[in-house]
């Protein structure tokens, strides 16, 4: 029998042993606490145990499972809230009360519940890897399909019938072309750490709209892509992974709660079990999973919860869904991955953290992106991933590495935060490498002047950043009229444009045609006034006409599905400088 050697918190070593393998899953001690083993030679094998190692002793046993760390897949995750390691928490609560005991052995998802399955083959069927043999509806929004593991192909030799079947009832018996006949149920299971395959990845041509003027405008995020949010303490970061969760265009939302407080992980809970799904009117839990890992729980099930939540998100993926993951946050996984580093007295880099960091944060970046499935549908993986930099310093480790890998960088800052202006995004420091992948998308949609007007918004913004060097210096009364219009238009368009309420009806959520609309009167406004400071008209003379306010407050008084205001808002200024 093998039995543990050493123990230092969530690394637990065996001594003198050849029965376990790299990445497999161990069950460890009495109480059988899942763990998983992270180091072989020739005289230990290390482990890294997802659960509290209280109360472990040398001698206890150790026993191998013979597979890997796998994510359990099937009906019954949507809505569902687990922890790192993919126990269900509302099961679990029943099942020791509100603190997780070590040893609960768990399923994932509930054998007892009854779907309404359709068998989608008929027996003689050829099916490879991927194919789609059953469909069930697991919520009143999304429908379950039920998908043959990639490696597996052959002929249907059997079918179950149509009606109520638990997800553990055979569906399907295959026989493999190696001769082996093989029965296949709702449920398949699937290594955390292995990406599911595809057929092909596809170009990023879409964006993931979202209803937020700043992120869809000016600093674009595509379905398939990768944004980071860094900010420091209280910068609103969590705030705007909500937002984005309840108004993106993704069909299914993956929100992974790691290392995060928790007070603020049972707000999340609470405020996502009331959110309405703006597109369907049912609750937004219809459409969404919950992975809370806490800071208070094991370091080892946070190093894991963010590998559990893209194994979901790419199951779900295949079915031929749109996938958004909100991660939140990346720097507390990171701190999971120093500490246990720290206890396999591995040579720290830079602050700390294990040189592998930028090498893991890649990994997991990489896992998005849009495709063709393997049974031919199209499907996205969307990753917004929250950096929290202490003391808001953007050079330490984490978020210079995510920034290598990430290609939307929405950079969020304390003074916008602190002065109530949310979005808190800073415009200056922000990027988005999408402009250009989605300009034709924007063209054939919304007009080919939508991102004319996005470009003219930016340049105005950047031309008002360098003049407030110069206001710092020496005040604002020595500028010529028509770079004191710069600074005006601009704080209409950051107060007015970038500026978003979440709790107004028509601010929360504002479609494509409204912003390109609202850009358009704003920078009417704009060439009017040069044009009338041209022609020898004091800026302190427009500024009288009442304008730059009222487009201020147009964000307000336009209701989302009045556009033909617009119309009277372009006349109105048109006829006071033509007079």
């Amino acid at each position: 029998m093998n039995c543990i050697y050493s123990i230092n918190g969530p690394v637990v070593k065996v001594k003198d042993t050849k029965d376990f393998s790299m990445r497999e899953m161990v069950m460890v001690g009495k109480k059988k606490l899942i763990g998983e083993v992270i180091g072989v030679t020739d005289e230990m094998t290390t482990i890294q145990v997802y659960e509290g190692t209280t109360g472990l002793m040398p001698g206890d046993p150790v026993e191998p499972t013979g597979t890997p760390m796998c994510a359990t897949l099937g009906p019954g995750i949507i809505s569902n809230i687990y922890d790192g390691i993919e126990r269900p928490l509302k099961a679990m609560t029943k099942l020791s009360g509100v603190y997780v005991t070590e040893g609960s052995a768990i399923n994932a998802l509930d054998e007892e519940r009854e779907f309404d399955v359709t068998v989608k083959v008929r027996a003689g069927d050829r099916l490879s890897g991927g194919d789609i043999y059953a469909e069930c509806p697991e919520t009143p929004l999304i429908t379950h399909r039920c998908m043959l593991p990639p490696d597996v192909s052959g002929v249907v030799e059997y079918v179950c019938t149509d009606g109520k079947h638990k997800i553990n009832d055979v569906i399907i018996r295959l026989k493999k072309f190696d001769g082996i006949v093989e029965e296949f149920t709702l449920v398949q299971k699937w290594p955390i750490r292995t990406p599911r395959p595809v057929k092909n990845r596809l170009p990023i041509s879409k964006p993931l709209i979202t209803g937020q003027r700043i992120v869809d405008t000016v600093l674009p995020l595509a379905k398939g892509g990768t944004a980071a949010i860094p900010g420091g303490f209280g910068t609103g970061k969590t705030m705007t992974q909500h937002q984005l969760a309840k108004w993106c265009d993704a069909d299914i939302i993956v929100y992974i709660g790691c290392g995060e407080r928790g007070n603020e992980m049972t707000q999340v809970l609470e405020e996502f079990s009331e959110l309405i799904d703006p597109k369907s009117g049912r609750p937004l839990t219809d459409r969404t999973v919950l992975i809370a890992n806490t800071s208070n729980m094991p370091v080892a099930a946070r190093e894991a919860s963010i590998y559990t939540g893209i194994t979901l998100a790419e199951y779900y993926r295949d079915m031929g869904y749109h996938i958004a993951i909100m991660a939140d946050s990346t720097s507390r996984w990171a701190e999971a991955l120093r500490e246990i580093s720290g206890r396999l007295e591995e040579m720290p880099a830079e602050e700390g953290f294990p040189a592998y960091l930028p090498s893991r944060l890649s990994e997991f970046y990489e896992r998005a992106g849009y495709v063709e499935t393997l049974n031919g549908k199209e499907g996205s993986v969307t990753i917004i991933g929250a950096v929290s930099p202490q003391g808001s310093d953007f050079s330490e480790p984490v978020t210079q590495n995510t920034k290598r890998f990430v290609r939307c960088f929405w950079a969020l800052d304390k003074n916008l935060a602190y002065a109530r202006h949310y979005p808190a995004i800073n415009w200056t420091m922000s990027y988005s490498e999408y402009v250009e992948d989605l300009t034709d998308y924007y063209n054939k949609t919304v007009g080919e002047e939508f991102c004319r007007y996005r470009q003219k918004i930016s340049t105005l913004l950047v031309e008002e950043n360098n003049l407030m060097e110069i206001v710092k210096l020496i005040g604002a009364d020595v500028l010529p009229d028509d770079q004191k219009l710069i600074i005006e238009i601009a704080k209409v368009i950051r107060v007015g444009f970038l500026q978003q309420n979440a709790f107004h009806k028509d601010d929360t959520f504002v479609p494509l045609e409204k912003q390109k609309l609202m850009m358009k009167v704003i920078l009417l406004l704009y060439h009017k006034s040069l044009e009338a400071i041209e022609a020898g008209t004091p800026i302190s003379e427009i500024m009288t006409y009442g304008f730059f306010d009222k487009l201020t407050k147009m964000k307000y008084d336009i209701p989302n599905d009045k556009p033909e205001m617009f119309d009277d808002y372009c006349k109105m200024i048109n006829d006071k400088f033509a007079d």
